[in-house]
């Protein structure tokens, strides 16, 4: 009987604790990790999606996920909301995969080389815009939706500008005329920029594991170059003047991506 009655509690504990934690959720604004290890869920419709319709730009979020989650813990951050949110960061890829370098086969051509880096840019902002779409759609709460739009901030998409500049000197050197002046706002994301430790966390981590891929030699003094630089470049670029990380929370990260 003692058995039977304690399963029952049990049970009974559950249905009201699922039933009950969406509403002290949706009252007090939080959420709970529960419903975050929830989200974190490989199974869910829209990170199927992503691991069937754009497997590159997943793996990209597995790992963002791992370096944001660690970065987290040395800081004192939600190291769960980093890395559920960077599991989510890029779901706007799911719109134009193939627009993105990572879900292409190594027999593909670059699919940037044969449009003007103008429209390149519009296409390649356009997944944070197409993300928060999606995230409203699957009813993402918030915090992810937040960092979905400053998982970019305002920043600089440099590759896109310099061979804009390239195109440009080309075109001066065909006429014999001065180049034209490249507009450096038409190559920046919309932002806004990251306004929470977390969203921070994520717009580095996001930044440098992108650029880690182009590392010949990966060594442990090759990738510390490359974590100080990325993260200086987005300090002098204001990209971290909204969010609350402090000077010893960047030395931490830093030290954390590097290992």
């Amino acid at each position: 009987l003692c058995v039977a009655v304690s399963f029952g509690i049990s049970m009974l504990t559950s249905v009201l604790i699922s039933g009950v934690l969406p509403i002290i959720e949706g009252v007090f604004k939080i959420i709970t990790p529960i419903s975050w290890l929830e989200m974190a869920d490989m199974n869910r419709p829209l990170m199927k999606r992503l691991q069937m319709e754009a497997p590159g730009t997943f793996h990209h979020c597995l790992m963002v996920a791992q370096l944001a989650e660690a970065a987290a813990e040395a800081i004192g951050a939600n190291p769960i909301e980093c890395r559920v949110a960077a599991y989510y960061h890029d779901i706007g890829k799911l719109t134009k995969p193939n627009s993105c370098t990572e879900n292409a086969r190594p027999d593909q051509a670059n699919p940037h080389d044969g449009i003007s880096p103008n429209m390149s840019a519009v296409i390649i902002a356009a997944h944070v815009k197409e993300g928060i779409g999606l995230a409203l759609h699957y009813n993402l709460p918030p915090p992810i939706r937040d960092i979905i739009r400053e998982h970019q901030g305002t920043a600089v998409m440099h590759w896109f500008l310099h061979k804009a500049k390239e195109d440009a000197k080309a075109k001066a050197e065909a006429g014999k005329t001065d180049p034209a002046t490249v507009d450096e706002s038409q190559f920046r994301y919309s932002g806004p920029r990251p306004s929470t430790k977390e969203s921070g966390i994520v717009l580095l981590a996001d930044s440098i594991e992108a650029a880690s891929r182009s590392l010949e030699r990966p060594t442990h003094g090759a990738i510390e170059n490359l974590v100080n630089n990325i993260v200086s470049g987005k300090i002098d670029d204001e990209q971290l003047d909204c969010c609350p990380l402090s000077f010893l929370d960047v030395a931490l990260i830093k030290r954390t991506f590097t290992t």
